[in-house]
Order: C-alpha cells, then structure tokens, then sequence
C-alpha cells in the first residue's frame, strides 16, 4: 500500500478498519523525512518516535507537522529566530493541545520564515526550506516547512500560520491544501506573533475533506486568547459534499488581477470553467479595491512585528538577518498617522467585502500571482515580494480563505485557485474547494522529489 498518495481522512478510515496501524503510518512519514529533509529542510526539529504515545481520538495516532511558531511543551520553539533558539515553552500553544487531544501525533516542528516576517522561508539561521516540486525555488511562506512535510509525504496534516498568506502562499507553491479560517475562529494562544492583529491559525493538508477534519479539530472559543470569538462550533465536514448547484461564485477580474502571469490566470479561469458546468452561476467582479487592502496590511503587519520585537531590535538588531531587520526598522519608522490611515482602509475593506459577499456566496481568485520563484539569483527578493498580493486582503478583512491546487505551469510548478467568503463561512468556501477538487485530478499529482522513497 502507497501511503504517500493517501489522504488523511482515508488514512484514519483505514486504520479504524484495522487494515492500517498508526505504527506503520508513523514509519512511512520518518522515512520520508529521513530521505527528504536533508534536501528540502522542511523541519528545524523532528521529534523521537517515544516522545508521545499514539491515541485514539478523531486523529488514530496520525503524524502532524507543526510550524515551528507554535509553542510545544517541553520542545524547543524557535520562530526560525536567533532569539528563540533555546527556548523551551512550559505549556502547548492551545491548538497543539487541542491537536494532541484529538489523537493526533506530534511528528517535528517545521521550518518558518524568520520571526514569520517573510514569504520565502529562506532562512538564515534554520537553512532555507526547498520545494519539493524543484528544489532550486522556494517552497513559499512563512509556513513553508508545513506545507513542503504534507506536500512530500513526512506528514499527513500540518499546522501554520498566516499574516500575509504564510498558509496560501506556501500550499499555492507546494501543490497542496491551505486553510485560512476568519479571525477568531482558531485560538492563536501560545502561538509567537507577528501582528496581533492579522494573524491567522490554520492548516495545510493533502485534501479540503482533511482541512475540514483537521478545523473540526483546533476550531473552537478560548477564552484566555483575546482574539478568540465565541461562534456556534463549525460543523464543516458535514455539508462538504453538498450540490453547488445554483450557488453564485465571483471570478475576480479587474487590473488588480490581471497583473499575474497568464498561464496562472488561465488556470483559475478554467476553474471557474470547471465549477460553471457543475451548475454554479459563475459572473465577473472587479475587486481592484483590493490593492489598497493589501498595501494596508503589509504596512501594519511590519507595524506590530516591530511592536512585538521592540526589545530585541534595541538589544541585539544584528541577530536579526538582513531582509528581517529592514522590515523591522521600516514597521517602526511608520508613523501613528500612517498606521491610523492602514486601520481605516481595513474598517473600509471589511464593509467592500461584506457588500460583495453578500452577492455571492464564494469569490475565486489566484492564491499568488506568480508559480514559486527560484531561491537564488538577482530578482528572487523582487519575484518574491509579489507573493502577498492576493492573499493579504484576506488577513486585513479576516475572511475565511482556501487554498487548492488548480493546475501546473509549463515549468511543471504547481498553480493554487484562491476560495474566499464571507466571515464564518469557511463551510462555503470548504464546500466549493471540495466540489472542485473532485472534478479534477490536480490534487492527485505528486511531486518527483516524494516519489524518490
């Protein structure tokens, strides 16, 4: 039996079956990680196979990854930093509790863009995270590790975060399943942040069944985390495989989109294509009110890192790397004027998405505007810095977000269709991911490097 093409969901099926033990699952991940991390460096630190004992629970013992942003008792959390380097949290982040109550097994903490200031996952101190589809370019971030341990096989679910599309960005480049839930929806509690206002916990799986599963799994109020939203809890696996028959879908147009690549744009344009014949009524909208959405939030993500790291940046600036401490020092020179105006052009872009939302009931557009950029060479930074411009909009109005896979470059790189709708609906936008992937076989595709095992 291939494990490397299963999902999770049919994984656990097989394991409550006895036709599978979490044991052998368990294997199967380390040896891949074995064989592939010395390449891909997907994990700053992978766990002893005694560190945890497999439980029952919704998860069978299954392996998860969690990005290396996430605090985890007695296990060191590094942030991709310097500054983290030896420490050792006294308590799980609460969706690792949750994770872990669910059955599920801690395998490694995965590679993060430093202080996950960064799309790159290039990372000075950890060594960069590679892409399983071509080592020589970038997995994406800040969640690269997480979605490069799923994407090759070294784990059946991950955890990540995501400020500016550190979820999409990486699952659009990897060929894989990213999960942005609305704000509030998941504990960030013991997770390191960047910007309290923007970050976002969530997951990149195989499958939209898994990342229905696994947001069954750390969904949910905690009262101790500030920004945690009491909500009726989510039932998201439940209509998953209802008809999307006569829902309205937006295709994103306008100059905002059409500056991505063509063949990208194509893609998701045969999506929609895909989702019209299913019986969706598919009709254009312009969103160039977007731009102004995005600029925002990069402006205040780099704000509250700045905030966050202050001491740091005072104590040692130089343990920081370079593109890491540039952000840093630009966050902080903004002025209360400059980050006054970003937080009006969020009040405006949650009220213009709400207005849209409530015409439709999903909107699609690309993940990234570009295929993953080679890690080296003299336009890297610039190619990289393009990344954000579709997902960030998303951070700043806190709407819940899917990443799928929706077809290939010329070049053999992966292409990510970008789900969004209004807040709460992560059912929607699950739902219409779902409907998707089962028309199309882009989500059966493995990457050449998985399959060297």
């Amino acid at each position: 039996m291939n494990l490397s093409v299963l999902s999770l969901t049919e994984i656990r099926n097989l394991i409550r079956s006895g036709e599978l033990n979490a044991s052998e699952v368990e294997a199967a991940c380390r040896r891949q990680i074995e064989k592939l991390n010395p390449t891909l460096n997907a994990f700053i630190t992978v766990l002893p196979p005694e560190a945890q004992s497999p439980k029952e629970g919704v998860l069978q013992g299954i392996p998860i990854a969690v990005k290396d942003l996430y605090e985890t008792k007695g296990i060191r959390t590094t942030a991709g930093s310097r500054f983290f380097a030896d420490y050792i949290p006294q308590e799980d982040a609460f969706a690792v509790q949750k994770v872990k109550k669910a059955g599920g097994k801690i395998i490694g903490k995965t590679n993060t863009h430093e202080i996950a200031l960064g799309v790159t996952n290039n990372n000075p101190h950890y060594g960069a995270c590679k892409n399983p589809w071509d080592s020589t370019r970038i997995s994406g971030g800040s969640s690269g590790g997480s979605a490069v341990a799923v994407a090759a096989g070294m784990a059946l679910a991950a955890l990540g975060t995501d400020t500016g599309g550190s979820i999409r960005i990486p699952a659009s480049l990897c060929g894989v399943v990213g999960l942005k839930p609305t704000y509030g929806r998941v504990s960030l509690r013991g997770v390191i942040p960047l910007s309290w206002n923007l970050d976002h916990a969530g997951t990149l799986t195989r499958s939209v069944e898994d990342a229905a599963l696994m947001l069954q799994v750390i969904g949910g109020y905690d009262e101790l985390d500030p920004a945690s939203v009491k909500t009726l809890p989510g039932d998201y696996s439940s209509h998953l495989k209802d008809t999307i028959k006569d829902r309205k879908i937006g295709l994103a147009v306008g100059n905002f989109i059409e500056e991505a690549d063509a063949e990208i744009l194509e893609a998701v344009r045969r999506a929609a294509k895909v989702l019209s014949q299913m019986g969706a009524l598919v009709s254009e909208v312009n969103v160039d009110f977007l731009k102004d959405a995005a600029l925002a939030n990069s402006l205040i993500t780099q704000a509250d890192g700045a905030a966050f790291h202050r001491e740091r940046m005072k104590e040692h600036p130089d343990w920081f790397g370079a593109d890491i401490r540039q952000r840093l020092e630009t966050g902080a020179a903004f002025t209360s004027t400059e980050y006054i105006l970003a937080r009006r052009t969020q009040a405006e872009a949650r009220r213009q998405c709400e207005v849209l939302l409530n015409l439709y009931d999903t909107l699609l557009l690309p993940s990234t505007p570009i295929a993953a950029p080679v890690l080296e060479g003299e336009d890297a930074v610039e190619r990289a810095r393009l990344l954000t411009r579709f997902t960030a909009p998303f951070n700043l109005t806190g709407l819940p977000a899917l990443s799928v896979p929706c077809g290939f470059t010329k070049e053999g790189l992966p292409i990510g269709l970008q789900i969004v709708s209004r807040a709460w609906n992560e059912a929607g936008v699950l739902r219409a991911g779902y409907a998707f992937e089962q028309a199309t076989e882009w989500h059966k595709r493995k990457p050449p490097l998985s399959e060297k095992s």
